[in-house]
This record gives C-alpha cells, sequence and structure tokens, in this order.
C-alpha cells in the first residue's frame, strides 16, 4: 500500500466531517463525489444549495449524502455572527461588520470548525493562501505555544532512494514571505511532527542554505545558523543540522566531503527552505521535473485543522488534502 491509499485508509478509519467553503467550485465537487463514494469524510459544502445542485447536475457528479449550509440562511448564522463580533470588537468590527464576515462562506466554515460544527476545512482551489489562513488566525488563532503558522508538502519521488525511499517533508513552501529565525526554527520543529504523524517517518531535518557550516558568510547564512541553535534548544532529541546545502543534506557522498560530523547529512528527508521564494520554487522544480507527486500544504500552527490548497490543485489532491486533514482532526 503506498502513501496516498495508506493516508486514505486512515482517514476512512477516523470518519471525520471536512467543510469544503468553495461549494460551486468544480474540482470540489468531483472530489466531494470520491470523498462519498469511499466514505474517506463526511463533507459539508457551504454555499447556495440550488447553486450548488445545479453546478452538480452540471458536472454530472453526485453529491447526495453531502451536507449543504447557506451560510446567512443557516440555523448558526445568529450565533456565528455573534460570536465574531465579541472576539474582534476590540480590533474594530461591529455587529454590521460581522454580518458581512460571516456571510462569507471561507470566515463562516472556519467558524463551523471553531465551534465544532465540523473537524476541519479545506479551502484554496479558488481562494489565495491569505484568504485561507487569514480567518483561522482570527477566528480558531494558533495552538498554545506556537507564534507562528507554516506549512508542509509530501513530497513523493518516484524512482527515488533519497530521503524516505523517495518520500521527503519540504516546509515552508506556502505560508512565511522571509521568515525570522525563530519562525524557521519553528516550522522545523511542526514539520518533523508533520513527518511523524503523516508518514510514520523518523524525521532528519536539513535546515538548508547555499552554504554548508560556514563555507559561505552572509546575513542569509547567518538566519539559518540561528534558527539551527533554537531548534537544538527547543527539540534536543530532533535529529536536525544545518546550515547545509541541499546536495549534503542528501547524498550520503557529498555529506561525507561536505560536513562529515553531520548527524543527518546524506540521510535528510526533512528540507526546511531558509524562506518562500526558495521553497515554493524548490517543490514545483522537484514536482514537474522529477514527476514527483506534492501532497499539500498542510498547515502547521494552527489550533484545530486548516489546510490550505493550490489553485493549480487536481480533484486528487482536494481529496488528499481532505483526508489529511481527517487525520490531523483525529490526532
Amino acid at each position: 500500500m503506498n502513501f496516498i491509499e495508506t493516508l486514505r485508509e486512515k482517514a476512512i478509519k477516523v470518519q471525520k466531517t471536512i467543510v469544503l467553503p468553495e461549494g460551486t467550485e468544480p474540482r470540489t465537487l468531483k472530489a466531494t463525489q470520491i470523498i462519498l463514494e469511499k466514505k474517506i469524510a463526511k463533507p459539508i459544502l457551504i454555499g447556495n444549495p440550488e447553486k450548488i445542485n445545479a453546478a452538480a447536475k452540471e458536472l454530472g457528479v453526485k453529491i447526495d449524502g453531502a451536507r449543504i449550509v447557506d451560510p446567512v440562511n443557516s440555523e448558526y448564522y445568529e450565533d456565528f455572527v455573534n460570536t465574531f463580533y465579541e472576539m474582534r470588537k476590540a480590533k474594530g468590527v461591529d455587529m454590521e461588520k460581522a454580518r458581512k464576515m460571516m456571510a462569507d462562506e471561507v470566515y463562516f466554515a472556519t467558524m463551523m470548525v471553531k465551534k465544532d460544527v465540523a473537524d476541519g476545512l479545506v479551502s484554496g482551489a479558488i481562494h489565495s493562501t491569505g484568504d485561507t489562513i487569514r480567518p483561522a488566525l482570527q477566528i480558531i488563532k494558533t495552538k498554545p505555544g506556537i507564534k507562528s503558522v507554516s506549512s508542509a508538502f509530501v513530497m513523493i519521488v518516484p524512482n527515488c532512494e533519497l530521503g524516505s525511499n523517495g518520500m521527503f517533508l519540504f516546509g515552508d513552501c506556502a505560508v512565511n514571505p522571509n521568515p525570522t529565525s525563530a519562525e524557521l526554527a519553528e516550522s522545523a520543529i511542526l514539520t518533523a511532527q508533520t513527518a511523524k504523524s503523516f508518514c510514520d517517518m523518523d524525521p532528519k531535518v536539513a535546515l538548508l542554505s547555499f552554504s554548508t557550516y560556514g563555507s559561505a558568510k552572509h546575513e542569509f547564512v547567518d538566519k539559518v545558523v540561528e534558527a539551527v541553535k533554537i531548534v537544538h534548544e527547543t527539540a534536543p532529541d530532533l535529529a536536525a543540522d544545518g546550515e547545509i546545502q541541499a546536495d549534503a543534506a542528501m547524498v550520503a557522498s557529498v555529506g561525507k566531503t561536505k560536513c562529515p560530523s553531520s548527524p543527518i547529512a546524506g540521510q535528510a528527508n526533512v528540507m526546511i527552505f531558509p524562506d518562500l521564494q526558495s521553497g515554493n520554487i524548490g517543490y514545483k522544480l522537484v514536482q514537474r521535473l522529477a514527476k514527483a507527486e506534492a501532497v499539500g500544504p498542510f498547515l502547521q500552527g494552527i489550533a484545530k485543522p486548516v489546510n490550505d490548497l493550490s489553485r493549480g490543485c487536481s480533484v486528487d489532491d482536494i481529496v488528499n488534502v481532505v483526508a489529511a486533514t481527517a487525520i490531523q482532526a483525529a490526532n
């Protein structure tokens, strides 16, 4: 059984309710049919029921069994408006603004997760990452002790012996444009936890740079060096090292030459990029050139499961992220 099959099997066992705020989006509707047929989760679609059913009929997909909730006409609307007002009035939100925000599908769906009407949320097929994360930070907030949200992709590279037989975690490739050393360290620790919970990996974490062990001097390198120190102080039992170049992190012969004393050189399966530019470019190059499967991104650090999709996602991508969200909700 491969990773995707295992992911879906785990989701089937836990049977969580996942809300999809992009209720009329074609890929989301096709994914909903698969989710229902395979019993991966209990989906809730947000939007006008007539429009959702008409869109499903036009696509020829069956969504019988999916719950459809129209925000303004729902039994939850007034309670959600009052809750949002109380949460955000110190930030200048009045009742009129609260009503407007709770009429928004993503904000409404996020409040469903906050109020335990749903176990998790998946959005982003037509919304930006910011449109998904902003409501989560305002309504659900981060886990205790966590200061920043980051993301991780599971990368499955075919015919590859590197990493964990071709499986890697890449972070952060979707959220923080220019993380501080502390944010980079937090992302590394959270991504290692994701590697354990999703992939049953023994994480070996490489904090990447264009320098290995001081081979180059630059403030970009200094940031990674400081992040490594924070990781070692915060999670001393985690196998993590850096600053290290990608080839030294993955390839044993290169690691032996460049940093023979490193505990993870040539063995890394969790790759932490120093900024969003390198992370986003890196995962897309691997996905397209190596024909790798990129599952995610999974958002890390939010108090309840909220996950973002790429706007270029496929139907299978949506199904897989829903499955992963269900597993997050069960942990």
